[in-house]
Parts: C-alpha cells; structure tokens; sequence
C-alpha cells in the first residue's frame, strides 16, 4: 500500500456567495414598512496551509475532491446570511502548486505560509441595500457569485539540507539508518528505496536534515527509473553527497564512471551547479573495496571533491563525515538572508475595475462584451425577474455599455453576448432600455421590458420562414 505520495492533482471549489433576499418589512399600523431583505454570506475559500507536521500528500491522492462550504442566503429583518467555512488544506513544507499547465502559482516553504487555492464567490445584496431615492423598494435581490472552480498540482519538494545520491545498492539507505533514527527499507537488490527518506543527524551543535534520493541511473533526467520522478527532492538541498559503491559485483561499473554518470544527469537536470559535493566511499569493511578506494581517491582529489571513506555496516568514517556536513550546513545557512516570521499578506484586488471591451464576433454574429463588471453583474442578476432585468440594463448603461455597442456598430436586433465564449449571456439588444427607474410598475416588474420588439419579432419570423421551407422540402424530398 502506497504510504509517500509527493505529486498529486487536485480539484479545488470554493463556496457559492449566498443570494440576497427581496423582502418587505410587515408590521400592524406600518403600511409602508419599507425593504429589509439582508445580504447573502460570502463563500467559503479552498487555502493552503504549510504545516510541519504532514510528510506527504497522501491524503489528498485518496481524496482529491475538495470543496469549502456555500455563503447562507440573506432573510427578511436585515438579517444578513452566514459567511462560508474556509476549507483548510495543510501541505508538507515545501510544496509547490502549479496549473494545468505546469506554472508555478506558489512555493510554499516555511511552517504557516498559505495560499488561497480557489476564492469563495461573494454575496448577492438584499433589496434594503438597493433601495434608493428613485427605487424605494425593489422587488428583487442580487444572486450570490458562484465560488472558484479549479485543478491545481501539488508537487512535494523535499526540504532537506543533505541529499544522497548515488546508484542504486550503493548503500544510500544503510549511510542514511547509522547516520540518523531513520530506518528505511534495507536490502541486496537495486531499487530497494522506492520514495525519498529523511533522517535528522545532530553533529555537535548543529541539527540538519539528510534525504535518500532513490533511483539515479543512466537516462534518470530523461525518465528512466525512478529518477525523473525524485530528482525534484534535491532541489532545496545545501550539499550533494555522491555514494559510491567500493565493492559493486557489475563487471561494467566502477565508482568512477558511476560518479560521472549521475554528474552528467544533475546537469540535465539542470539547477544544481552551484551546489557543493562530496563524495562518499562506501563498503570499505570489504577488502577488495578497501582497494579500490586507495585506487580511485587521488584521482577524486584530484577534481577537487573531498573524499571520505565509510562503512556503514562496520560504522568507520561516519562520524568524520557527519561533521564535514555539519560545517557545510552551517555556512550555508550563514550565507542565507535571516528568515523573518510569516506575516498574513492581504492583496485586495483593484478597485478600478470599471473597465470593458466590445468587440464584433463574426463567428457567432454577436457583439460581445467583457469586462469584470458587466460579467459579474449578470451573474448577480435573476432573469426570470423582470425588474431585476431592467436594473441590470440601467447599470449597464450607466457604465456606458450602451454608448460602446452605438459606437461599434451595433443596431436594434443585433445579438449582445456578455462573458466568455464557453459561459455567456446572449439577449437581443434594444437601445430603447435606457436608464429610467421612475418608470417602474409593480414591484418586480419593468414597463420597458414589455414594450414591443419589432427587431426580435422580424429574427423569429425569418426563423419561422426558413423553418417552414425546410419542411415543404422535406415534404416533397423524392428521397
């Protein structure tokens, strides 16, 4: 049974703004008690939380599905609707989210950074909050903005200050279990380390972190092995620790060209250049391994590593080694800039989205509109009210939507798609719904959506005629 899952997809919904509510205010002896329908409660949002605690994203592999609760809607009595629960996902540290398309959106690194994943939708405002001067009691509420709807990537990169790397069965995992309280899976065949293991080493007064990074073989950056899938878990490391197998039985293999192999696949890799190494003789309690370490060192020397001679079955060499590490880790993390606690970072969005473009699509035969406002607010507006409509029309017009369409070239009939392609609102447009709340009826109702239409009127008809030619043509279709 999978127990390490470092990459996973997720799907991410945040809550659905709460619609307002359209309500007026009844009292005995207060005819005209006036509007009180409250506001919908804000959506819940999807966020990201890094916590020290969680090693892996297991359990987001059984459950990528994951959605914060709905806004509630607002009542009568200016009683506003509850807000949505935030939905808080906790990640390991170091995890980095990216798109559908492999952008990275956010590196999370350090206990308590967040992300806000997917953003809850906001509340629609009851008709107290719309009431005005010309309008004193609307006959309608604005709908709740439904929440974000996403697919996101989780990417789990190992923050470790030591990364071993080396071929598999060069004694990564038995270095790591007598250097540490890991205890990884040991054993005589290759490929025995499927997932990254991290083990903390305390070396005199410094405390670090070492990971086992299985799976390096020829070819590893271009995805053979396991490489390609772990080589990401190196990425954050200080030091680079090269294992070599002293007493391989592969007649083809020597610690030399091993170690100039796995160079050559960091550098594919890429980004890893500027990192120190060192290089690790292993198994030199056999004898043919202490030979050939005695063979091979000058020449390492030579390039410039410093080499150590280990046995972790004999446990020589192990605490010289560790306290080299020690010394690396710490002055890397004196050339680091000083840490400063998580602070919440607010980012509000612009105010100025008064914005929009009007553009002729020929492909649909439509003018259409978009902007952040339009398209909210026809996402806020309930068409089977027709006051609802022509407030939506007089908001419109005052943004100057009107004045566009006349400038783009667009008459009475002409198709009016407001939002995206895959997601919009498409009404015939008539110049004469300007802005004239004073010509309100009833409530819930508008006197300008009921005048006459001639331009729609004539589509329907030259519809309705092509709709009967094709059926006397199918008529009298010999076929």
């Amino acid at each position: 049974m999978t127990t390490f899952v470092d990459r996973v997809e997720l799907h991410v919904a945040a809550g659905n703004g709460g619609h307002g509510c359209a309500s007026v205010h009844r009292e005995k002896f207060k005819p005209l008690g006036g509007p009180d329908g409250g506001n919908g409660g804000r959506g819940g949002d999807v966020i990201l939380v890094v916590d020290q605690s969680v090693t892996t994203l297991l359990d987001y592999h059984h459950s990528p599905h994951r959605k914060a609760t709905n806004g509630k809607p607002g009542e009568g009595g200016n009683r506003a609707g509850k807000d949505g629960q935030d939905l808080v996902l906790y990640v390991p540290d170091g995890t980095v989210v990216l798109d559908k398309k492999g952008d990275v959106l956010a590196d999370l690194v350090g206990h308590g950074t967040t992300y806000v994943a997917a953003q809850g939708g906001r509340g629609g405002l009851g008709n107290a909050a719309l009431s005005s001067a010309r309008r004193k009691a609307p006959g309608f509420a604005l709908l709740g903005e439904p929440g974000d709807l996403d697919d996101i990537v989780l990417e789990l990169k190992t923050v470790a200050d030591v990364a071993l790397v080396g071929y598999p069965s060069a004694g990564k995992s038995s270095l790591i279990s007598v250097l540490s309280a890991a205890k990884p899976k040991i054993a005589d065949y290759p490929f025995t380390t499927l997932v990254p293991n991290l083990g903390v080493v305390t070396a005199g007064s410094t405390v670090y972190t070492i990971a086992d990074v299985p799976g390096l073989i020829p070819g590893a950056s271009q995805g053979r092995g396991l490489g390609l899938e772990f080589l990401r878990h190196v990425e954050r490391c200080s030091v680079l620790v090269h294992v070599l197998d002293t007493a391989t039985l592969e007649s083809d293999r020597d610690p030399v060209s091993d170690l100039d192999i796995i160079e050559e696949e960091l550098k594919q890799y890429g980004g890893l250049d500027d990192r120190p190494r060192i290089v690790v003789l292993n198994k030199i309690d056999i004898p043919d391994g202490q030979d050939l370490a005695d063979m091979i060192r000058p020449e390492l020397e030579e390039r410039g590593y410093r080499v150590f001679e280990v046995s972790a079955v004999a446990r020589t060499g192990l605490k010289e080694l560790s306290f080299a590490l020690a010394d690396i880790v710490g002055q890397a993390r004196a050339a680091k800039p000083k840490e400063e606690a998580t602070r919440i970072v607010i980012r509000p969005k612009a105010v100025d989205d008064a914005g929009f473009t009007v553009t002729y699509d020929e492909q649909d035969d439509v003018y259409r509109v978009r902007g952040e406002k339009p398209e909210r607010w026809v996402r806020q507006t309930d068409f089977n009210n027709d006051e609802a409509v022509g407030y939506l029309a007089d908001r419109l017009n005052r943004l100057g939507v009107e004045d566009a369409l006349l400038k783009a070239g667009a008459r009475a009939g002409d198709g009016v798609a407001i939002g995206s392609e895959e997601n919009a609102v498409v009404f015939d447009w008539e110049p004469t719904l300007v802005a004239g709340a004073e010509m309100l009826g009833r409530r819930g109702e508008d006197h300008r959506l009921e005048a006459p239409r001639p331009a729609a009127q004539r589509r329907r008809d030259r519809e309705a005629e092509r709709d009967d030619a094709d059926r006397e043509y199918d008529e009298f279709d010999p076929f």
